[in-house]
């Protein structure tokens, strides 16, 4: 069991150093949209399998292998599908981890590329796969399902449109951010109500925050006064009063 432990600590471990990268190479210049494909690779080769048993009496499965297919959904996403993958297995608890590297072969400019790290249990994997789009300067970041043997390879294969989560493609892009409208409005006139809360002059009623209160208590019914104010939250709020003779 211990090493069972291990085997699934690396996987996790690797799966968040992979987020961090992703995270750190982010900024406002990029456009997201989501994609989404299915693939299925069942012709295995090259496969190379060792067989080990554990101190605490696991059997460990290690097996490297090509597995090539078909993939489909969206343009990047489409085209013939080669998986090349390491997998590392308990066979005796069915759990482990499954990475390695997805190519599809686009129609038209470079192929679909990406890395990809899941952990397998029961027979299934989910993970993450990074790449990168044939366009170019295109990035590929997916969550990655699929059903999986190291004799018979990938089924039933999903890149985002799973229970794990979606896939996106982080393009060339420019985004200016909105700068909040702020309403500001003002009077001059009588003072025809005044309180503690609100000040009305002039028609105009306006909210008092409690750094001006002290202010507005100057200022009395039928006096004349000079206000400021801000729309605050959908509220007409004071920014200055004076009385004005």
């Amino acid at each position: 069991m211990k090493r069972t432990l291990i085997v699934v600590a690396t996987a996790a471990t690797a799966l968040a150093a992979t987020g961090l990268a992703i995270a750190k190479g982010l900024d406002s210049n990029v456009n997201a949209r989501a994609v989404s494909g299915s693939f299925a690779a069942t012709s295995a080769s090259k496969v190379q399998t060792r067989t080990c048993t554990t101190t605490d009496g696991k059997t460990l499965v290690t097996t490297n292998g090509v597995y090539t297919g078909t993939a489909s959904g969206d343009a990047d996403l489409t085209g013939a599908a080669t998986l090349r993958a390491h997998s590392t297995i308990n066979t005796t608890d069915n759990i482990g981890v499954v990475s390695g590297t997805l190519r599809i072969d686009v129609a038209s400019g470079r192929d679909t590329q990406a890395q990809f790290d899941t952990v397998f249990s029961g027979g299934q994997i989910a993970g993450l796969a990074v790449g990168h789009a044939h366009a170019p300067a295109t990035r590929l970041v997916a969550n990655l399902s699929a059903g999986f043997t190291a004799s018979g390879g990938f089924t039933d294969g999903k890149l985002g449109a799973s229970a794990g989560g979606a896939a996106v493609e982080l393009g060339p892009g420019r985004c200016r951010a909105t700068a909040p409208v702020k309403q500001r409005s003002e009077a001059r006139g009588t003072v025809s109500a005044v309180s503690s809360s609100s000040i009305t002059v002039a028609g105009l009623t306006c909210a008092v925050p409690a750094s001006l209160q002290s202010r507005v208590a100057k200022l009395t019914v039928d006096s004349r006064a000079e206000i400021h104010c801000t729309l605050v939250n959908g509220t007409n709020t004071l920014t200055d009063a004076k009385g004005r003779h």
